[in-house]
Protein backbone atom coordinates (compact mmCIF):
# COMPACT_ATOMS: atom_id res chain seq x y z
CA UNK A 1 0.00 0.00 0.00
CA UNK A 2 2.85 1.99 0.92
CA UNK A 3 4.57 1.63 -2.48
CA UNK A 4 1.26 2.62 -4.06
CA UNK A 5 1.03 6.02 -2.04
CA UNK A 6 4.45 7.20 -2.88
CA UNK A 7 3.73 6.23 -6.55
CA UNK A 8 0.72 8.87 -6.84
CA UNK A 9 0.96 11.87 -8.94
CA UNK A 10 2.39 14.33 -6.80
CA UNK A 11 1.45 17.72 -8.60
CA UNK A 12 -2.22 16.23 -8.33
CA UNK A 13 -2.26 15.04 -5.01
CA UNK A 14 -0.80 18.54 -3.74
CA UNK A 15 -2.82 20.62 -6.08
CA UNK A 16 -5.73 19.08 -5.24
CA UNK A 17 -4.72 18.96 -1.42
CA UNK A 18 -4.00 22.42 -1.19
CA UNK A 19 -7.41 23.41 -2.70
CA UNK A 20 -9.17 21.16 -0.21
CA UNK A 21 -7.84 23.01 2.99
CA UNK A 22 -8.40 26.38 1.59
CA UNK A 23 -12.08 26.05 0.91
CA UNK A 24 -12.49 24.34 3.83
CA UNK A 25 -10.90 27.23 5.76
CA UNK A 26 -13.18 29.41 3.38
CA UNK A 27 -16.29 27.16 4.37
CA UNK A 28 -15.32 27.98 7.77
CA UNK A 29 -15.45 31.57 7.27
CA UNK A 30 -18.19 31.49 5.59
CA UNK A 31 -20.38 30.34 9.13
CA UNK A 32 -18.72 33.11 11.09
CA UNK A 33 -21.39 35.80 11.22
CA UNK A 34 -22.67 38.51 13.48
CA UNK A 35 -26.04 36.07 13.83
CA UNK A 36 -25.40 32.90 14.16
CA UNK A 37 -26.85 30.60 11.39
CA UNK A 38 -26.82 27.11 10.14
CA UNK A 39 -23.58 27.45 8.17
CA UNK A 40 -21.57 28.08 11.31
CA UNK A 41 -21.13 23.98 11.54
CA UNK A 42 -21.12 23.36 7.86
CA UNK A 43 -17.64 22.77 7.88
CA UNK A 44 -17.64 20.57 9.90
CA UNK A 45 -19.89 18.27 7.74
CA UNK A 46 -17.48 18.99 4.89
CA UNK A 47 -14.85 17.62 6.79
CA UNK A 48 -16.92 14.67 6.49
CA UNK A 49 -17.08 14.36 3.14
CA UNK A 50 -14.05 14.80 2.56
CA UNK A 51 -13.04 12.01 4.16
CA UNK A 52 -15.41 10.19 2.69
CA UNK A 53 -13.89 11.69 -0.40
CA UNK A 54 -10.66 10.03 -0.09
CA UNK A 55 -11.55 6.47 0.31
CA UNK A 56 -13.76 7.10 -2.31
CA UNK A 57 -10.75 8.49 -4.72
CA UNK A 58 -8.12 5.89 -3.12
CA UNK A 59 -10.87 3.04 -4.17
CA UNK A 60 -11.49 4.44 -7.57
CA UNK A 61 -7.03 5.03 -8.18
CA UNK A 62 -7.29 1.17 -7.24
CA UNK A 63 -9.60 0.29 -10.30
CA UNK A 64 -8.08 -0.54 -13.63
CA UNK A 65 -9.08 1.69 -17.11
CA UNK A 66 -10.14 -1.59 -18.49
CA UNK A 67 -12.75 -2.44 -16.01
CA UNK A 68 -14.15 1.08 -15.86
CA UNK A 69 -14.33 1.03 -19.56
CA UNK A 70 -16.63 -1.94 -19.08
CA UNK A 71 -18.82 -0.32 -16.45
CA UNK A 72 -19.41 2.88 -18.37
CA UNK A 73 -22.52 1.69 -20.00
CA UNK A 74 -23.86 0.40 -16.36
CA UNK A 75 -22.73 3.16 -14.88
CA UNK A 76 -24.28 5.83 -17.48
CA UNK A 77 -27.75 3.79 -17.52
CA UNK A 78 -27.48 4.21 -13.39
CA UNK A 79 -27.36 7.95 -14.16
CA UNK A 80 -29.76 8.07 -16.41
CA UNK A 81 -32.44 5.99 -13.99
CA UNK A 82 -31.49 8.43 -11.27
CA UNK A 83 -32.36 11.91 -13.57
CA UNK A 84 -35.59 9.92 -14.25
CA UNK A 85 -36.66 9.45 -10.80
CA UNK A 86 -35.02 13.16 -9.56
CA UNK A 87 -38.04 14.18 -12.15
CA UNK A 88 -40.58 12.06 -10.71
CA UNK A 89 -39.99 13.12 -6.96
CA UNK A 90 -37.23 15.32 -6.67
CA UNK A 91 -37.15 18.13 -4.15
CA UNK A 92 -35.20 21.68 -4.43
CA UNK A 93 -33.02 23.53 -2.28
CA UNK A 94 -31.93 27.26 -1.92
CA UNK A 95 -32.78 29.56 -4.24
CA UNK A 96 -34.14 26.72 -6.70
CA UNK A 97 -36.75 25.60 -4.04
CA UNK A 98 -39.06 25.41 -6.81
CA UNK A 99 -36.53 23.07 -9.00
CA UNK A 100 -36.36 19.40 -9.13
CA UNK A 101 -32.67 18.78 -8.91
CA UNK A 102 -32.06 16.83 -5.45
CA UNK A 103 -33.06 13.19 -4.18
CA UNK A 104 -34.64 13.10 -0.52
CA UNK A 105 -35.18 9.81 2.02
CA UNK A 106 -37.54 10.56 4.62
CA UNK A 107 -37.31 14.52 4.25
CA UNK A 108 -33.77 14.83 4.35
CA UNK A 109 -31.86 15.85 0.80
CA UNK A 110 -28.82 13.05 0.17
CA UNK A 111 -27.60 13.69 -3.27
CA UNK A 112 -27.76 15.41 -6.49
CA UNK A 113 -27.94 12.73 -9.45
CA UNK A 114 -26.97 15.43 -12.20
CA UNK A 115 -23.46 15.44 -10.66
CA UNK A 116 -22.67 12.34 -10.90
CA UNK A 117 -24.26 11.98 -14.31
CA UNK A 118 -21.45 15.02 -15.63
CA UNK A 119 -18.68 12.15 -14.80
CA UNK A 120 -20.89 9.19 -16.23
CA UNK A 121 -20.98 11.42 -19.44
CA UNK A 122 -17.35 12.20 -19.71
CA UNK A 123 -16.84 8.13 -19.51
CA UNK A 124 -19.75 7.26 -22.06
CA UNK A 125 -18.00 9.94 -24.50
CA UNK A 126 -14.31 8.20 -23.54
CA UNK A 127 -15.76 5.18 -24.60
CA UNK A 128 -17.51 6.03 -27.86
CA UNK A 129 -14.52 8.27 -28.81
CA UNK A 130 -11.79 5.71 -28.01
CA UNK A 131 -13.91 3.65 -30.30
CA UNK A 132 -13.33 5.39 -33.31
CA UNK A 133 -11.08 4.92 -36.05
CA UNK A 134 -10.40 8.67 -37.07
CA UNK A 135 -11.56 11.94 -35.51
CA UNK A 136 -15.21 13.06 -36.38
CA UNK A 137 -15.10 15.12 -39.39
CA UNK A 138 -18.29 15.92 -40.61
CA UNK A 139 -22.04 16.85 -38.91
CA UNK A 140 -22.97 12.63 -39.03
CA UNK A 141 -20.17 11.68 -37.07
CA UNK A 142 -21.10 14.40 -34.32
CA UNK A 143 -24.53 12.85 -33.62
CA UNK A 144 -23.44 10.13 -31.74
CA UNK A 145 -21.62 11.94 -28.93
CA UNK A 146 -24.66 14.81 -28.87
CA UNK A 147 -26.89 11.76 -28.16
CA UNK A 148 -25.10 10.75 -25.18
CA UNK A 149 -24.78 13.81 -23.97
CA UNK A 150 -28.31 15.32 -25.00
CA UNK A 151 -30.01 12.67 -22.79
CA UNK A 152 -28.97 13.38 -19.43
CA UNK A 153 -28.44 17.07 -20.36
CA UNK A 154 -32.34 17.37 -21.34
CA UNK A 155 -33.63 15.55 -18.36
CA UNK A 156 -30.98 18.31 -16.39
CA UNK A 157 -32.70 20.80 -17.86
CA UNK A 158 -36.12 19.31 -17.10
CA UNK A 159 -35.13 19.93 -13.39
CA UNK A 160 -34.99 22.73 -14.30
CA UNK A 161 -31.33 23.14 -14.04
CA UNK A 162 -29.62 25.18 -16.71
CA UNK A 163 -26.29 25.58 -14.81
CA UNK A 164 -25.48 21.94 -15.08
CA UNK A 165 -27.40 21.62 -18.84
CA UNK A 166 -24.63 24.31 -19.51
CA UNK A 167 -21.94 22.09 -18.23
CA UNK A 168 -22.62 18.39 -19.72
CA UNK A 169 -22.98 20.96 -23.35
CA UNK A 170 -19.01 22.52 -22.42
CA UNK A 171 -17.75 18.71 -21.76
CA UNK A 172 -19.05 17.55 -25.12
CA UNK A 173 -17.01 20.38 -27.01
CA UNK A 174 -14.09 19.73 -24.85
CA UNK A 175 -13.91 15.89 -25.65
CA UNK A 176 -14.70 16.42 -29.36
CA UNK A 177 -11.85 18.67 -29.21
CA UNK A 178 -9.32 16.37 -27.32
CA UNK A 179 -10.22 13.45 -29.95
CA UNK A 180 -8.92 15.31 -32.78
CA UNK A 181 -12.34 17.64 -34.38
CA UNK A 182 -11.78 20.02 -35.91
CA UNK A 183 -12.54 23.56 -34.40
CA UNK A 184 -14.16 24.89 -37.70
CA UNK A 185 -16.06 21.60 -37.09
CA UNK A 186 -17.14 22.76 -33.66
CA UNK A 187 -17.82 26.05 -34.59
CA UNK A 188 -20.55 24.95 -36.93
CA UNK A 189 -21.80 22.68 -34.46
CA UNK A 190 -22.12 24.71 -31.46
CA UNK A 191 -23.66 27.30 -34.29
CA UNK A 192 -27.52 26.71 -33.26
CA UNK A 193 -26.88 27.99 -29.99
CA UNK A 194 -25.06 30.81 -30.48
CA UNK A 195 -27.54 31.71 -32.90
CA UNK A 196 -30.25 31.01 -30.28
CA UNK A 197 -28.32 33.38 -27.83
CA UNK A 198 -28.47 36.06 -30.12
CA UNK A 199 -31.92 35.57 -31.44
CA UNK A 200 -33.11 38.23 -28.56
CA UNK A 201 -31.34 40.86 -30.83
CA UNK A 202 -32.59 41.20 -34.34
CA UNK A 203 -29.59 43.23 -35.38
CA UNK A 204 -27.16 40.76 -33.90
CA UNK A 205 -29.04 37.72 -35.18
CA UNK A 206 -28.97 39.20 -39.07
CA UNK A 207 -25.28 39.99 -38.66
CA UNK A 208 -24.60 36.43 -36.94
CA UNK A 209 -26.43 34.81 -39.91
CA UNK A 210 -24.34 36.41 -42.26
CA UNK A 211 -21.03 35.60 -40.42
CA UNK A 212 -22.10 31.82 -40.67
CA UNK A 213 -23.48 32.31 -44.56
CA UNK A 214 -19.36 33.59 -45.18
CA UNK A 215 -18.47 30.59 -43.05
CA UNK A 216 -20.03 28.19 -44.96
CA UNK A 217 -19.31 29.58 -48.01
CA UNK A 218 -15.39 29.89 -47.14
CA UNK A 219 -15.36 25.84 -45.30
CA UNK A 220 -17.68 24.02 -47.66
CA UNK A 221 -19.01 21.29 -45.98
CA UNK A 222 -21.10 19.07 -47.39
CA UNK A 223 -24.60 20.64 -48.70
CA UNK A 224 -26.57 18.50 -46.36
CA UNK A 225 -24.72 19.96 -43.69
CA UNK A 226 -24.68 23.15 -44.69
CA UNK A 227 -29.07 23.46 -44.78
CA UNK A 228 -28.98 21.65 -41.61
CA UNK A 229 -26.84 24.26 -40.39
CA UNK A 230 -28.56 27.32 -41.23
CA UNK A 231 -31.89 25.54 -40.97
CA UNK A 232 -31.12 25.57 -37.52
CA UNK A 233 -29.91 28.52 -36.63
CA UNK A 234 -33.06 29.52 -38.59
CA UNK A 235 -35.44 27.82 -35.53
CA UNK A 236 -33.21 29.29 -32.89
CA UNK A 237 -34.70 32.64 -34.25
CA UNK A 238 -38.43 31.17 -34.24
CA UNK A 239 -37.86 28.94 -30.81
CA UNK A 240 -36.30 32.05 -28.82
CA UNK A 241 -39.47 33.84 -27.38
CA UNK A 242 -41.20 30.18 -26.60
CA UNK A 243 -37.99 28.99 -25.00
CA UNK A 244 -37.49 31.96 -22.70
CA UNK A 245 -41.16 31.99 -21.53
CA UNK A 246 -40.52 28.12 -20.63
CA UNK A 247 -38.04 28.58 -18.54
CA UNK A 248 -38.57 28.95 -14.92
CA UNK A 249 -38.88 32.36 -13.13
CA UNK A 250 -36.08 32.72 -10.91
CA UNK A 251 -33.93 31.80 -14.22
CA UNK A 252 -35.14 34.25 -16.35
CA UNK A 253 -34.89 36.94 -13.46
CA UNK A 254 -30.86 35.78 -12.98
CA UNK A 255 -30.25 35.89 -16.87
CA UNK A 256 -31.66 39.28 -16.72
CA UNK A 257 -29.72 40.69 -13.55
CA UNK A 258 -26.81 39.75 -15.29
CA UNK A 259 -27.43 41.77 -18.78
CA UNK A 260 -28.19 44.82 -15.91
CA UNK A 261 -28.21 44.21 -12.31
CA UNK A 262 -29.47 47.51 -11.55
CA UNK A 263 -32.98 46.54 -12.85
CA UNK A 264 -34.01 44.82 -9.55
CA UNK A 265 -31.09 45.60 -7.71
CA UNK A 266 -33.14 44.23 -4.11
CA UNK A 267 -33.98 40.62 -5.92
CA UNK A 268 -32.96 39.38 -8.65
CA UNK A 269 -29.41 42.01 -8.93
CA UNK A 270 -29.04 41.75 -5.16
CA UNK A 271 -26.56 38.27 -5.38
CA UNK A 272 -24.19 39.97 -7.72
CA UNK A 273 -24.43 43.69 -6.46
CA UNK A 274 -23.14 42.29 -3.12
CA UNK A 275 -20.67 39.53 -4.63
CA UNK A 276 -19.24 42.70 -6.49
CA UNK A 277 -19.30 44.87 -3.35
CA UNK A 278 -17.72 41.93 -1.38
CA UNK A 279 -15.19 41.97 -4.12
CA UNK A 280 -14.39 44.83 -4.38
CA UNK A 281 -14.11 46.19 -1.15
CA UNK A 282 -11.13 43.61 -0.57
CA UNK A 283 -8.96 46.04 -2.27
CA UNK A 284 -5.53 44.25 -2.44
CA UNK A 285 -4.73 41.88 1.11
CA UNK A 286 -8.39 41.92 2.03
CA UNK A 287 -10.09 42.61 5.60
CA UNK A 288 -8.55 39.61 7.16
CA UNK A 289 -9.43 36.20 7.40
CA UNK A 290 -13.31 35.90 9.24
CA UNK A 291 -13.45 39.52 8.67
CA UNK A 292 -15.76 40.11 5.73
CA UNK A 293 -18.29 42.70 6.48
CA UNK A 294 -20.48 42.01 3.27
CA UNK A 295 -20.62 38.71 4.91
CA UNK A 296 -21.01 38.85 8.85
CA UNK A 297 -23.86 40.88 8.10
CA UNK A 298 -25.62 38.57 5.85
CA UNK A 299 -25.21 40.90 2.76
CA UNK A 300 -23.60 38.04 0.54
CA UNK A 301 -26.47 35.91 -0.20
CA UNK A 302 -25.20 31.58 -0.51
CA UNK A 303 -21.95 32.79 0.64
CA UNK A 304 -21.02 28.64 1.42
CA UNK A 305 -22.33 27.60 -1.97
CA UNK A 306 -22.40 29.81 -5.13
CA UNK A 307 -21.03 32.76 -4.05
CA UNK A 308 -18.13 31.22 -1.97
CA UNK A 309 -15.26 32.66 -4.03
CA UNK A 310 -16.60 36.17 -3.08
CA UNK A 311 -15.46 35.94 0.69
CA UNK A 312 -12.10 35.05 -0.74
CA UNK A 313 -12.36 38.20 -2.17
CA UNK A 314 -13.48 40.06 0.43
CA UNK A 315 -11.30 38.97 3.49
CA UNK A 316 -8.15 37.89 1.54
CA UNK A 317 -8.28 40.63 -1.15
CA UNK A 318 -6.41 40.64 -4.56
CA UNK A 319 -3.98 37.95 -3.27
CA UNK A 320 -5.74 35.33 -2.04
CA UNK A 321 -8.07 35.74 -5.45
CA UNK A 322 -4.53 35.59 -7.56
CA UNK A 323 -3.60 32.17 -5.02
CA UNK A 324 -6.72 30.59 -5.65
CA UNK A 325 -6.78 30.92 -9.09
CA UNK A 326 -3.54 29.76 -9.58
CA UNK A 327 -3.93 26.97 -7.09
CA UNK A 328 -6.71 26.07 -9.90
CA UNK A 329 -4.45 26.59 -13.03
CA UNK A 330 -1.95 24.07 -10.94
CA UNK A 331 -4.56 21.80 -10.93
CA UNK A 332 -6.04 21.83 -14.85
CA UNK A 333 -2.08 21.95 -15.55
CA UNK A 334 -1.64 18.50 -13.40
CA UNK A 335 -5.09 17.07 -15.36
CA UNK A 336 -3.52 18.04 -18.70
CA UNK A 337 0.13 16.56 -18.54
CA UNK A 338 -1.79 13.24 -17.07
CA UNK A 339 -4.10 13.20 -20.26
CA UNK A 340 -1.45 14.05 -22.59
CA UNK A 341 0.95 11.51 -21.23
CA UNK A 342 -2.08 8.73 -20.99
CA UNK A 343 -1.46 5.21 -22.63
CA UNK A 344 -4.53 4.86 -24.80
CA UNK A 345 -7.73 6.74 -26.03
CA UNK A 346 -10.08 5.85 -23.32
CA UNK A 347 -7.86 7.24 -20.38
CA UNK A 348 -6.40 10.67 -22.02
CA UNK A 349 -10.20 11.16 -22.94
CA UNK A 350 -11.11 10.48 -19.56
CA UNK A 351 -8.63 12.76 -17.71
CA UNK A 352 -9.34 15.62 -20.16
CA UNK A 353 -12.84 15.66 -20.13
CA UNK A 354 -12.62 16.15 -16.13
CA UNK A 355 -10.59 18.85 -16.73
CA UNK A 356 -12.82 20.14 -19.01
CA UNK A 357 -15.42 19.65 -16.02
CA UNK A 358 -13.52 21.22 -13.71
CA UNK A 359 -12.49 24.21 -15.46
CA UNK A 360 -16.03 24.86 -16.48
CA UNK A 361 -17.18 24.86 -13.11
CA UNK A 362 -14.21 27.79 -12.22
CA UNK A 363 -15.03 29.43 -14.97
CA UNK A 364 -18.28 29.77 -14.53
CA UNK A 365 -18.60 30.07 -10.81
CA UNK A 366 -15.98 32.85 -10.27
CA UNK A 367 -17.59 34.71 -13.50
CA UNK A 368 -20.73 34.89 -11.98
CA UNK A 369 -19.50 36.30 -9.00
CA UNK A 370 -18.45 38.96 -10.81
CA UNK A 371 -21.24 39.71 -13.55
CA UNK A 372 -18.80 37.88 -16.22
CA UNK A 373 -21.66 35.26 -16.06
CA UNK A 374 -25.16 35.11 -15.59
CA UNK A 375 -25.89 33.14 -12.29
CA UNK A 376 -26.59 29.27 -12.54
CA UNK A 377 -25.76 27.90 -9.63
CA UNK A 378 -22.86 26.22 -10.59
CA UNK A 379 -20.96 24.95 -7.36
CA UNK A 380 -16.50 25.88 -7.77
CA UNK A 381 -15.13 22.84 -7.12
CA UNK A 382 -13.37 22.21 -3.15
CA UNK A 383 -14.45 25.49 -2.01
CA UNK A 384 -18.33 25.04 -1.74
CA UNK A 385 -20.23 23.09 0.48
CA UNK A 386 -21.71 20.31 -1.03
CA UNK A 387 -21.37 16.45 -0.85
CA UNK A 388 -22.68 15.54 -4.42
CA UNK A 389 -20.19 17.49 -6.29
CA UNK A 390 -17.45 16.95 -3.98
CA UNK A 391 -17.83 13.30 -4.38
CA UNK A 392 -17.65 13.79 -8.60
CA UNK A 393 -14.75 15.28 -7.94
CA UNK A 394 -13.12 12.98 -5.53
CA UNK A 395 -14.38 9.80 -8.62
CA UNK A 396 -12.52 12.36 -10.68
CA UNK A 397 -9.33 12.47 -8.83
CA UNK A 398 -8.89 8.74 -8.46
CA UNK A 399 -9.77 8.14 -11.99
CA UNK A 400 -6.87 10.39 -12.82
CA UNK A 401 -4.59 9.21 -10.35
CA UNK A 402 -4.60 5.78 -12.05
CA UNK A 403 -4.38 7.03 -15.31
CA UNK A 404 -1.05 8.71 -14.45
CA UNK A 405 0.07 5.86 -12.44
CA UNK A 406 -0.60 3.63 -15.65
CA UNK A 407 1.45 6.06 -17.82
CA UNK A 408 4.63 6.04 -15.10
CA UNK A 409 4.31 2.35 -15.22
CA UNK A 410 5.12 2.33 -19.37
CA UNK A 411 8.04 4.54 -18.93
CA UNK A 412 7.15 7.68 -18.33
CA UNK A 413 9.38 7.46 -14.84
CA UNK A 414 9.04 10.58 -12.54
CA UNK A 415 9.14 13.25 -14.98
CA UNK A 416 6.95 16.16 -14.70
CA UNK A 417 7.12 15.27 -10.79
Amino acid sequence: MFSRVRQLDKSLVVSVSVLALYGLATLYSAGQTDVPTFVATIWQRQLIWLGLCVVVAWLTYRTSPRMLEWATPIAYAITVLLLLLTLAVGTGAGTAAGSKSWLSIGGHRFGQPAELAKLAVILMLARWLAGLREAPSGIRDLIPPAAITGLPCLLVLKQPDLGSAIVFVAILFFMLFWAGTKPSLLLLAASPVIGLALAFSTVAWGAWIAVLTVLLLWWRPYVWESIAIMGLNVLGGVIALPMWNRLAPYQQNRLLAFLNPDVDPRAAGWHVIQSKVAIGSGGLFGKGFTEGTQKRLAFLPAQHTDFIFSIVGEELGFVGVLVALALFGWLLFALLRIARRATDPFSSLCVFGIAGLFFTHIFENVGMTVNLMPITGIPLPFFSYGGSFLLACSLGVGIALRVAWESRQSGYGELGQ
